[in-house]
């Protein structure tokens, strides 16, 4: 057992016996029908803290030949795998921490370093089959395998540190990934490569040093779906064993969506809300806002009027087939998006292609983010919105209207004033803080057509009263609270027991002053 050849089962084994283990094994029945195959190549890519490192771990103690892990996998769910028995410990396992390479490497190249170490290891490992001449490392591990016919499966942490860390030197990134490239392409001692990190494979005009290798990023995870984070089931269970709420911990932590799992969570901050029984910013406490910060403050035209909007609880459309995979070349605001997408700022809907905030713990670090400088307009709306909330509640129709004429004056400086979509995305700011007692759910179907907003009363709040809103748009508050009844948009409702008030919004564009008329009336439930 050594340090980068063929590791132990320790650090699985920690994560096991932790108080909070979720099951993940049914990830190495993924990567077992990849190995020795044109697909053995898997760069994966995920926010911190997403348990990529776990997954490392959990997958060099079911491969390494220098453990036995058969109790370690005893009743969890890649025993019952029909290939489980053919893999388990049966390969040479090269294990790669980058980033503790890039710390260690000093004055020395990085690659130089740690083909340096991980020759110490080989050599004293197989010195009956290796001369005493150091060789370079692709060039032993050739030796290795043509004497023992013992395949490697190397496994990769922290493979983009490089890029992330070292911004400005492309000299040592493109040597990095050239060394990257010949260690592993096309070599018969490659039984499978699996790196992770957060960004995708960086990308050099035509010069694509890595293009042997799957990319399962937060834009499509494919096949690793399901263990990208925490799914729906999973942490259903674990709010029926920790006794929380698990409609609050959807809002906090929930968003995450691919094409098959539409609900994936931060796992970091599920274990964290569960293990102190109570809901905070578990993810985002470990990095400043400031980081946030720095991106959307960037000034790409569209950039600030998308987050507005996203802030408002809208989907926007991102191309992010431009992003160049680092975190210095960005062209236009899609790509300063889609590596906020990357980084887990913002979800992402592959069937749709949109971006948008995905939960409540996100939501306090775009907050934060912002109340620094340079968003004073759109802080105001959001500071105000509780006035505008209790004023609501009350039926007090002219404070609403009031508050409604200058939130929307407000983003107005961002977003297009006379735009049927720019007052839907005023109204959501200025109902902003209703988010920390209500689900919010925008074009909710019911009845004969789409309610605009519905605001749910979370399990804490169950009674104060839902509210559905509908917005026209020069035409009158009367005619929006008249939908709300000819289309039954309460008919989504009727399961709720507690008081409904309807609300009607009209923004009249051509008057003078160009203000908002509001109706609210309480919805009377059928005997």
């Amino acid at each position: 057992m050594g340090i980068y050849l063929n590791p132990g089962n320790d650090g699985f084994s920690e994560s096991v016996r932790s108080r909070i283990y979720v099951d993940k094994t049914g990830l190495i029945g993924c990567t077992n029908t990849l190995i020795n195959t044109k697909e053995k190549y898997i760069c994966i890519s995920r926010p911190r803290r997403f348990g990529k490192s776990m997954a490392l771990e959990m997958l060099a103690a079911y491969y390494s030949c220098g453990c036995d892990s058969r109790k370690l996998f005893e009743g969890l769910t890649i025993e019952k795998n029909d290939g489980y028995e053919e893999h388990l410990n049966q390969y040479n396992v090269i294990f790669l921490n980058m980033q503790q390479f890039l710390l260690g490497a000093e004055n020395q190249f990085l690659t130089e370093y740690l083909e340096q170490e991980v020759l110490e290891e080989l050599l004293e490992e197989y010195k009956e089959y290796l001369t005493g001449t150091k060789k370079k490392l692709a060039d032993t591990l050739k030796n290795i395998y043509a004497k023992t016919g013992k395949k490697f499966i190397f496994l990769i942490d922290e493979w983009d540190c490089v890029i992330r860390e070292r911004q400005k030197d492309e000299k040592m990134q493109k040597q990095y990934l050239d060394f990257l490239r010949g260690l592993l392409k096309d070599q018969t001692y490659v039984a499978m490569a699996y790196m992770t990190g957060i960004l995708p494979i960086k990308k050099y005009g035509e010069h694509s040093a890595l293009n042997m290798f799957w990319e399962y990023s937060m834009t499509d995870q494919n096949i690793f779906e399901e263990y990208t984070g925490f799914t729906d089931t999973e942490v259903k269970e674990l709010c029926e064993r920790f006794d929380m709420d698990f409609t609050k911990t959807s809002d906090w932590y929930d968003g995450y969506k691919f094409r098959q799992f539409r609900h994936i969570y931060n796992p970091r901050s599920v274990v964290g809300a569960m293990k102190f029984h109570h809901f905070s910013n578990y993810w985002t406490s470990t990095e400043t806002y400031e980081a946030l910060k720095i991106y959307i403050d960037m000034n790409y035209d569209g950039l600030r009027a998308d987050i507005v909007r996203m802030l408002g609880g809208a989907h926007v459309r991102v191309n992010t087939l431009s992003f160049q995979n680092d975190m210095r070349t960005f062209k236009t605001k899609d790509d300063v998006l889609t590596l906020l997408i990357h980084l887990g700022y913002l979800g992402y809907d592959v069937n749709k292609k949109e971006a948008f905030i995905p939960n409540k713990e996100i939501m306090g670090e775009f907050e934060n983010a912002m109340s620094v400088g340079g968003w004073a307009e759109v802080m105001r709306v959001l500071n105000a919105s509780e006035k505008l909330l209790e004023a609501t509640l009350l039926c007090d129709e002219k404070n609403v209207a009031e508050g409604l004429d200058q939130a929307h004056t407000e983003v107005a400086s961002i977003l297009t004033y006379n735009d049927e979509n720019s007052l839907a995305c005023a109204v959501s700011l200025a109902y902003y803080s209703a988010r920390k007692d209500y689900r919010m759910i925008r074009e909710l179907p019911s009845g004969r057509g789409f309610a605009d907003i519905v605001f749910l009363p979370l399990p804490h709040t169950a009674n104060n009263p839902a509210l559905v809103v509908e917005l026209k748009y020069d035409k009158s508050a009367d005619t929006a609270l008249q939908q709300i009844k000819d289309r039954n948009y309460v008919q989504s409702l009727e399961g709720f027991a507690g008081e409904i008030l309807l609300v009607g919004i009209n923004y009249d564009k051509d008057s003078k002053e160009k203000t908002h008329s509001c109706l609210i009336e309480r919805y009377a439930k059928k005997e």
